[in-house]
């Protein structure tokens, strides 16, 4: 990886995506602690809720010379296309990377966003590096997956398959991954298996061999691409919500004031009630700042540095009316 860089100019850039909760934001976490100390790197999320949590998440635990943009509000190339754009020229303009990492949401189609990396403008600032689709490979025994357009479309335009959460998994999962990949005709892909998003710096490096089709746009998201949700002043009430639909999926999420402090064994206790595909949170609680991450596998809990306010995200199949009472409840 290059150590200096004069002008913005053919950045090593990765896509690194995969379906909800297999682990995308600790693998960049992972990387960045890898990271040359001589290295300016980017983050550009993006995250199908409204609320902006991932930016919390990564920004709370980094060290200095990374940059990092959030693009909230479903898949860049739909709801958020344009400003996405806009997001990515202003990160790449203040950061001047020496590699930049593009997290598309677990619910978006990374083909479109290839797409936009590869027109005439970004050709001459990006070198489109191998993209990463993370998977665990225990659900390749559920359709619910394997059935859905966009887990196959994840692994279809990757060129390096991780077999995420290895630790978790039985004897023949590993089998079945390798099985699915053969099945659906995608055995030139690398194949690993790590824990914990423990991803290898040297994944990264290449070129891509993603095959960029015409623009086949088909799916949809009710976000309101208007309002920016995370702009707004929170009013006197201390908090606001926005909702988000599409994929078959709903997020709601949350934004309260500073003033707003939380009783940490409550929270911890309400998300891990939640039933909920993915929940992402931070928040400012009595005892100190604290993220908290949910997945089908449980609840982790990290310690942050700082926070400007508390927020949470909930990704789920239906929504609760309960839930924003319910959070209200775990005020101090």
């Amino acid at each position: 990886m290059q150590s200096t860089r004069a002008a913005i100019s053919a950045i090593p850039t990765n896509i690194v995506t995969g379906f909800l909760g297999v682990g995308k934001t600790s693998a960049i976490k992972h990387l960045l602690s890898k990271k040359p100390a001589d290295e300016r790197w980017a983050i550009l999320v993006n995250e199908f809720g409204e609320i902006g949590i991932d930016g919390n998440l990564l920004s709370g635990q980094t060290q200095d010379s990374v940059y990092i943009r959030e693009v909230p509000g479903g898949c860049m190339c739909c709801a958020s296309g344009l400003p996405m754009q806009i997001a990515l020229n202003q990160l790449l303009n203040e950061a001047k990377p020496h590699r930049l990492l593009i997290e598309p949401t677990g619910l978006g189609h990374p083909l479109e966003v290839l797409q936009l990396l590869s027109n005439d403008y970004y050709q001459k600032l990006l070198n489109l590096e191998q993209v990463v689709t993370l998977v665990d490979a225990r659900n390749i025994e559920d359709s619910r997956y394997t059935a859905h357009a966009t887990f196959v479309q994840q692994i279809a335009i990757s060129d390096v398959v991780i077999g995420n959460k290895e630790d978790l998994y039985q004897a023949h999962h590993k089998d079945a991954l390798k099985h699915f990949l053969s099945e659906q005709g995608f055995e030139n892909k690398q194949l690993h298996f790590c824990q914990h998003g423990q991803l290898n710096t040297q994944w990264l490096i290449g070129p891509t061999q993603a095959h960029i089709k015409p623009p086949c746009h088909h799916h949809h998201h009710e976000a309101n691409p208007a309002r920016d949700i995370n702009a707004e002043p929170i009013p006197q009430t201390g908090f606001l919500s926005a909702q988000n639909q599409g994929e078959g999926f709903v997020s709601v999420g949350w934004r309260f004031s500073a003033e707003k402090i939380f009783d940490r064994h409550k929270l911890r206790q309400l998300i891990t009630s939640i039933e909920a595909e993915r929940i992402k949170a931070v928040f400012i609680t009595a005892q100190g700042i604290f993220g908290y991450n949910k997945t089908l596998d449980g609840v982790t809990e990290i310690e942050l540095d700082e926070c400007m306010e508390s927020r949470i995200e909930i990704i789920a199949q239906t929504e609760d009316a309960q839930w924003q009472d319910k959070l209200l409840s775990c005020l101090s």
